[in-house]
This record gives C-alpha cells, sequence and structure tokens, in this order.
C-alpha cells in the first residue's frame, strides 16, 4: 500500500510569545486537491514552510512520502515542488528558457531539461508563447509557467500557496484548469487560498484551521452541512398573510424581509423547491420570489474562524521560491 503524500501530527511552532502552530495535525490522500483555509495569522505559511523544510517546528513529526523532514530533508526537497505567491521567473527570458534553467538547477541534463520543458508547455497550453520573453505573457499565463516550473522534478506533492491572488476572473479560470490538469496527471496539490470559491471548486478535501491548530475538516459539502441543509426562501407580496403563508409551507416568517424560510430536509432542495410550489398551489397562494438557498464556504468559515481580528497573531511571511 502506497504511503500517504504528507502527514503530520502534533506540530508546534512559535515566534516568541506568537503559537503559529499549536498541535496541528494533518493527513492528506493521493491524486487530489486539499486546501487549507484560515485567516490571517492562522498558521497557513508556517504549516506550508515547514512541510517543504524551509522552518524547522518545535514539536512534532511530519513525513513526506514516509520521509521525516527533520532526518531527510533533501529526500523531501526532492519529491515536493513549491509555488509561492509571486512568481519565481526571469521576466527577461524566454518561457522555454525559464523551464530549462530551472531543469538545469535541479540537475537535469540539458537534453532531458528541453524536454521536460517542452512537455509542460504542451501541457499547459504555453507553446505558441515558448519563445517569447516572460514580460509579455500575461497574468494566467505567468502562473502556468510557474506552476510548469514547480513540477520540472514530476514531485509526488505540489504546495500552491494562494496561486490566484491578483488574478481577473479568466485568468483564474486558466489556473483553476492548470490544477485540474496537475492532479490528473497523479499529482497531489495542497492549496492554500483566501478565495473560498476557489476551494470550493477545486478541492476534495479541505482543513479549516485557526490560531496554529484544526478547527475543521471534511469535503466541500460535508462542511457546508455543518450549518444546515438547503433552504427554500418565499417572499411573500406586500398584501399577503405571512403566517397563513408561514403555515402552509410549515416554514419561519420573517416579518421584516416578507419572507418564509422552509428547511429543505433530507431530501434536498429541488425536492423542496417542488414541494413549496405544489403547496402554493393547492392553497391558491401567490408570491412574489423563489430561492433555493444553499449555505456557502464562505458562511462556513466566518462560523468557525469568529474571533476578533484585532487579536489575531501576525505569523511570519512565507519564504518564496526557496525549493526553486
Amino acid at each position: 500500500m502506497s504511503l500517504p503524500p504528507l502527514v503530520a501530527r502534533g506540530l508546534r511552532k512559535r515566534y516568541g510569545d506568537t503559537r503559529a502552530l499549536d498541535g496541528f495535525d494533518l493527513e492528506i490522500g493521493s491524486g487530489a486537491v486539499h486546501a487549507l483555509l484560515g485567516p490571517n495569522g492562522a498558521g497557513k505559511s508556517t504549516a506550508v514552510n515547514v512541510f517543504a523544510t524551509l522552518t524547522r517546528c518545535d514539536e512534532g513529526e511530519v513525513l513526506v512520502a514516509g520521509r521525516d523532514v527533520r532526518k531527510e530533508p533533501a529526500a523531501v526537497r526532492a519529491s515536493v515542488g513549491l509555488v509561492g505567491q509571486h512568481a519565481a521567473l526571469d521576466e527577461i527570458l524566454f518561457g522555454r528558457e525559464n523551464l530549462v534553467m530551472f531543469g538545469r538547477l535541479y540537475g537535469l541534463p540539458k537534453s532531458v531539461a528541453r524536454e521536460r520543458a517542452d512537455e509542460l508547455l504542451g501541457t499547459f497550453g504555453l507553446l505558441d508563447a515558448a519563445d517569447r520573453k516572460v514580460s509579455t505573457y500575461s497574468g494566467g499565463m505567468r502562473r502556468r509557467l510557474d506552476i510548469a516550473a514547480g513540477l520540472i522534478r514530476r514531485p509526488a506533492l505540489l504546495f500552491l500557496d494562494e496561486p490566484t491572488t491578483g488574478l481577473d476572473p479568466r485568468a483564474r479560470n486558466e489556473v483553476w484548469q492548470t490544477v485540474r490538469q496537475v492532479v490528473d496527471a497523479g499529482t497531489t496539490v495542497l492549496l492554500t487560498t483566501q478565495y473560498l470559491d476557489e476551494a470550493d471548486q477545486l478541492a476534495d478535501r479541505i482543513t479549516v484551521m485557526d490560531a496554529g491548530r484544526v478547527v475543521a475538516e471534511g469535503s466541500p459539502q460535508q462542511l457546508k452541512r455543518r450549518l444546515g441543509g438547503d433552504r427554500v426562501l418565499v417572499t411573500a407580496p406586500a398584501h399577503a398573510d405571512l403566517d397563513r403563508l408561514a403555515a402552509v409551507l410549515g416554514g419561519t416568517a420573517d416579518a421584516e424581509l416578507r419572507q418564509v424560510t422552509v428547511d429543505a430536509g433530507q431530501d434536498g432542495g429541488a425536492a423542496a423547491l417542488t414541494a413549496v410550489v405544489r403547496a402554493l398551489d393547492a392553497a391558491g397562494l401567490e408570491v412574489d420570489d423563489l430561492l433555493l438557498r444553499r449555505p456557502t464556504l464562505d458562511e462556513v468559515f466566518l462560523h468557525l474562524t469568529a474571533r476578533d481580528a484585532a487579536t489575531a497573531p501576525t505569523e511570519p511571511a512565507p519564504t518564496e521560491g526557496a525549493l526553486r
């Protein structure tokens, strides 16, 4: 049986009086995207730096592909890639030249580095721009090339630290597609992001951390269910009898919003929406609007990490591109 790409147990790391990690545990399954979420100062960057051998933890154990990050740091570095928040590219060089350069820095023979560069350029749709200076690339193209650079050595585990920060929606979609291609090719991805919709789109599993420890873990759907299931929101006309509407639908009335909320129950939103329409029709009631409302990751995140921002610790900035 293959070893998990990453297992961390009981990690603790202090910076003065700040506990960046305080008994942090994490296990990542193979061939998937695992998102690490948390507010600023939660310990995300510290955790990634420990996993990538850039920072030593004070206590605890981390195994990457079965290798101990303390005892075998060189072996760990050989099996992971790290893509930081800012592209670690030489803008004067062409796209192909950048990838060949990274391959040579990793010790690949020149012919092998060129072959791998062309393979990655083709995979990520950059062949047409391979012989253009990176300074002419769009934001999305730069991030795709940066991710390609992190894959030169075919790592078992790729760390992506907020890969779409500052990108427009089109460029973000390009990067999302690239991440899916990375996973389809067999590389496991640990993603840190501030965008909850990004985690919802990409992650098979999510770990939410706060104050240096895990506060929740599960699939996006499992986390959303922690706030309850789907709801149908029924907006009533101004002249309607709101109490009667609530009684007919078996929901809860909100007089200020002129709205009745109906819990979708175990059957889910689509079935509940159909049942509401049938009940309205049978009672001869008219409404202004019907809306199927599902919990969002944003709501889950705020619920799990609610605390005074003024008391949140500040962790050291991550080391950019140190594995490159």
